[in-house]
């Protein structure tokens, strides 16, 4: 608990809880505020060609809403894997890893403390996030119920966990932020690849969450594939951190 605490000082003193869940305010709200003043944006640049026709089609709240997930599954992920990239292999390469180490402190409780309190910061960011855009939506497209929010927000949240498990697990592995960031987008990257290759096998790959939320927004129902999806993916997360805890253990024993 002590060092959880720590975390979350360090991270309002770095400025974290200020200005991650402003940016992952503005990537919610981006593309739902920009189709809908698309027209007022064409004309205010000018307008279009003369003759030619310009025509949005009507969209739903439930794809609007997917819209914001598209961006956070791009540059919010981006986001958050640069917040974290440097959080154990800095201190590493600095020693204050060493400095923490030496008080009687587990390894697994360094690394857990880390996960929770970056997993706090993550969800508050989401939630607010998707509460700045779901209020948006029910003013300009249609109802979206607060079940529906709360559906995209828990389950979209399960995704960012496991984004937040690998990139501290790639912590653990590399000294070098660079790294860590690096492979981590690569295995986000890969994973994506390999699901869309082998999709009639890995029904229930994390990189399906997002589809899976579209169709229970749309049917009205939380699908099986849905539960079972979110179940894999906070397995994955938990085992991430685990190994983590081994892998650092392992590597600050051998020096």
């Amino acid at each position: 608990m002590t060092l959880f605490q720590k975390e979350l000082l360090e991270n309002w003193r770095n400025k974290k809880w200020i200005w991650v869940p402003l940016v992952i305010i503005l990537l919610s709200v981006m593309d739902p505020l920009t189709t809908y003043y698309l027209p007022q944006i064409i004309d205010s640049v000018g307008g279009m060609p003369e003759g030619a026709v310009f025509e949005i089609p009507e969209m739903e709240p439930a794809q609007v809403i997917m819209m914001s997930l598209s961006q956070l599954s791009s540059l919010g992920v981006l986001v958050v894997v640069l917040v974290l990239m440097g959080t154990i292999a800095g201190e590493r390469k600095s020693g204050v890893s060493e400095l923490v180490l030496v008080k009687p402190v587990s390894y697994m409780n360094y690394i857990s403390a880390k996960w929770v309190s970056y997993l706090l910061l993550v969800w508050v960011s989401l939630f607010l996030g998707l509460l700045v855009s779901w209020y948006y939506i029910n003013i300009l497209f249609g109802t979206l119920t607060i079940g529906e929010f709360l559906t995209v927000f828990f389950f979209y949240g399960m995704w960012l966990t496991l984004v937040v498990s690998l990139t501290i697990f790639y912590n653990t592995v590399f000294k070098s932020a660079g790294l860590v960031a690096f492979f981590t987008i690569l295995t986000i990257m890969v994973m994506s690849i390999i699901t869309q290759i082998f999709q009639h096998v890995l029904d229930w790959s994390p990189n399906n969450l997002s589809s899976y939320i579209l169709e229970s927004l749309s049917s009205g129902e939380i699908s099986s594939e849905l539960f079972a999806t979110a179940g894999v993916t906070l397995i994955l997360s938990i085992l991430l951190i685990f190994l983590s805890g081994l892998i650092f253990k392992r590597k600050e024993m051998a020096v």
